[in-house]
């Protein structure tokens, strides 16, 4: 399967227009947002769980990384409610699950081998953001040579420049914003590929992660690797 597969052009998924399919697993729907192969592939994907829904165990052969935006995930080595996010390196392995249902945004096959730092952080705790003088908000959660995530919130009425070596994507957290004239709220995905230059505007109060640098270099495909 092919969305969204060419890294070197701009790419946008609104979550109000793409429709929820099922998974191999009863109970589990996802939204495919970028994909680029079959069951196992390179993908960006909204995930979500009924109650008592899981997934069989599995190894994350090309990695993983997930924020929680609605309930509680869980896998045998704990709960994560809305707003954490999780890295799961190349390797590892859990069998996930959502006792009462939540709806997470995950990405596989998208970082290196050698990148193997777990990372579990509360993007809802305020005291880990810090605030520019600009008057936006930074939460950095992971930074390496071939990338760079971080939340970002922007107050009401800012406009703010998005350019990065390596191209770019954003997905908007809570919040309405402008970019080019259009508008996108919670769950819209947006790429830019190297040399993009793009204006955002926040009409309210807004929260986005970011994630840059990655779409210079990718990681092989799964039918690569």
């Amino acid at each position: 399967m092919q969305l969204h597969s060419d890294l070197s052009v701009a790419a946008i998924s609104r979550a109000s227009e793409t429709d929820w399919l099922p998974s191999p697993m009863k109970g589990v729907e996802r939204k495919m947002l970028e994909r680029n192969g079959e069951e196992v592939a390179r993908a960006t994907t909204i995930v979500r769980y009924a109650p008592g829904s899981y997934f069989s165990p599995h190894v994350h052969s090309g990695g993983e990384e997930f924020i929680v935006l609605d309930g509680i995930f869980s896998d045998e080595h704990g709960d994560y409610p809305a707003g954490m996010y999780v890295r799961n390196p190349v390797g590892s392995k859990h069998k996930p699950y959502s006792k009462n249902g939540c709806i997470i945004m995950v990405k596989l096959w998208q970082y290196p081998e050698e990148d193997q730092e777990h990372v579990r952080i509360d993007m809802k705790d305020g005291s880990l953001w810090d605030t520019a003088i600009d008057g936006t908000s930074h939460l950095a959660l992971h930074e390496t040579s071939h990338e760079r995530v971080e939340g970002v919130g922007l107050p009401a009425g800012m406009t703010c420049q998005f350019e990065e070596q390596g191209g770019f994507e954003l997905f908007l957290l809570t919040g309405e914003a402008e970019v080019d004239g259009d508008r996108y709220g919670p769950g819209d995905w947006l790429r830019f590929p190297q040399g993009a230059s793009v204006k955002l505007t926040a009409r309210t109060d807004v929260t986005l992660w970011q994630k840059a640098g990655h779409l210079l270099a990718p990681p092989p495909l799964p039918n690569q690797a």
